[in-house]
């Protein structure tokens, strides 16, 4: 991948956590991190509504599906990993309930995916 690829992409991953920010916000969540970084993975978007505790992947595509076919379980592990330290850091979440959610953005709308993967048996 040249430079020049990298730098578009890297454009474009922001743009597409923008646009999942003001969706999940217009949908009452409010966001408690973006970009959020551990030694054992990274979550785009934290967000809260409610006692609902939702980590966000997002994935931006030319196309919905070929969004929502991106999600893996190598993406899921990242996330998982990363959402146990973001609760260990921050206790007065505990008592949330957990949920991992995907928003889709391409051309259109951005589409939030509630609750596509499931959360593993320790939560």
């Amino acid at each position: 991948m040249t430079i020049q690829a990298r730098q578009r992409a890297h454009r474009l991953g922001r743009v597409a956590e923008m646009c999942a920010v003001w969706r999940l916000r217009l949908a009452g969540y409010s966001i408690l991190a973006r970009r959020y970084k551990t030694k054992l993975g990274e979550i785009d978007i934290v967000a809260r509504r409610g006692g609902v505790l939702a980590f966000v992947e997002v994935k931006a595509r030319r196309d919905v599906t070929i969004a929502a076919d991106a999600l893996g379980s190598r993406q899921f592990g990242r996330v998982a990993r990363a959402a146990s330290l973001f609760v260990a850091r921050h206790p007065y979440y505990a008592a949330h309930s957990v949920r991992f959610d995907a928003v889709l953005v391409s051309r259109f709308w951005p589409r939030h995916l509630p609750d596509v993967w499931q959360a593993p048996e320790r939560w």
